[in-house]
């Protein structure tokens, strides 16, 4: 471990086609230099750069550090001089206390472990249909558009009550604006499309409840403008990432076939293996936050003001954290990953996830025991580190039929 203080000057943007599930290079060395690191922004203004389990996890519980994002710098872009506006009502992933727990509040008990474990059956049934769909086709296919974007999409559109005959457009207008490679101008006609579907939504919402999330909402003091907001955050946290988790993480197990071979063999490992491929593939790979005062943090003052990147898949690879970090291991007993975050932002939405993965990835290996890739791991095509979400564009696979 270097003494000196070590600064990165741009964010990473590069994988290793051969280790596509590690974090870049780059961000693995400013953690041997040690958790803190000075970060310089696309503007020349001073920042920092957090990799270290321990730092990132205080971080996220410090009401010190505001996840308002007009109080932010930005890796990729250069924010010198803009204005950047506050989060729109109902988005609060982007707000403090106490504007976030006007709107985290009445969505906790939507998302209870009791009632996602009622959606189990569900995704079970949903998760069949599509891979019965697999089989029929017959190999090859891509497990991204065959298996992994449709389970979460459906789930996720069921939980907000869009009806059947939207979820084809509106799932394309999601993705559109989220898979960091999108114009600017089709990025914005598509992220409009979508707030504009959602608004009308939520009107239909009022006139008629059907049983979902959405509905159960309209009941609250909340407005429509706040419930379209919320929607949104629901939509944006839940699907993208899930989908993400589920394409990458078959990658990750036909690449480390010893891991795929033990979870076949005991499917009692499903939970332990959902909580190790979200630590070593932590498709949300970075958070950021704003000092609201100086703060002392790993021997260095954050002044007021200052943004710190915290690197969640570098803390989830942290040595010091976890044994061996580098390794898959789905028996792996040490815990308490930062995949979800943590604190007053820690995923609502995370139990569902946990029953899409866990029932999704056993019956995939269940259903396919020869599934390997159809084409070398290094042509496997990844989406760009600039999206918000790290995953895969496509994964092509074949079986014997």
């Amino acid at each position: 471990m270097g003494d000196s203080l070590h600064t990165v000057t741009a964010m990473p943007t590069t994988r290793q086609p051969s280790c596509p599930f590690d974090p870049p290079a780059e961000l693995i060395q400013a953690r041997e230099h040690g958790p803190i690191n000075r970060y310089i922004f696309p503007g020349g203004q001073e920042g920092w750069l957090i990799t270290g389990y321990d730092l990132v996890r205080s971080v996220l519980a410090d009401s010190r550090f505001s996840s308002r994002k007009e109080l932010m710098l930005y890796p990729f872009i250069d924010v010198t001089g803009m204005e950047i506006p506050p989060a729109p009502p109902g988005e609060f992933l982007l707000m403090d206390e106490p504007r976030h727990g006007r709107y985290r509040k009445p969505l906790v008990g939507k998302f209870t472990v009791r009632r996602m474990r009622l959606l189990a059956e569900r995704v079970d049934q949903v998760t069949a249909e599509h891979l019965d769909a697999m089989e029929q086709a017959g190999p090859p296919t891509d497990v991204v558009t065959a298996f992994a974007k449709p389970i979460p999409a459906i789930m996720i559109c069921e939980l907000l009550g869009v009806p059947y005959e939207d979820r084809g457009s509106f799932q394309e207008h999601v993705d559109k604006f989220m898979n960091g490679e999108t114009s600017d101008e089709d990025l914005m006609a598509a992220y409009t499309a979508v707030q504009q579907y959602l608004a009308e939504l939520v009107v239909a919402k009022r006139a008629d409840p059907t049983d979902d999330v959405l509905s159960e909402l309209t009941d609250s003091d909340l407005t429509d403008e706040e419930l379209k907001g919320i929607a949104l955050i629901l939509l944006a946290a839940g699907l993208d990432t899930t989908a993400n988790m589920l394409a990458l993480g078959t990658f990750a197990l036909l690449q480390n076939p010893e891991q795929l071979a033990a979870l076949r063999a005991d499917p009692t490992l499903a939970d332990q293996a959902v909580e190790e491929l979200l630590r070593y593939l932590s498709v949300a790979k970075t958070f950021q936050r704003a000092a609201l005062e100086d703060v002392e943090l790993g021997g260095q003052t954050i002044k007021a003001g200052a943004t710190v990147i915290l690197s969640i898949n570098t803390a989830n690879r942290d040595p010091e954290r976890f044994a061996d970090p580098h390794v898959l291991d789905v028996r792996r007993q040490d815990g308490g990953h930062l995949a979800f975050s943590h604190g007053i932002h820690q995923c609502l939405g995370q139990q569902l996830a946990r029953v899409e993965m866990r029932v999704a990835f056993s019956a995939l290996v269940d259903r396919f025991p020869t599934l390997r890739l159809a084409v070398p791991a290094e042509e496997v095509a990844l989406r760009p580190e600039i999206a918000d979400i790290y995953g895969l564009k496509s994964l092509p696979v074949t079986w014997d039929a």
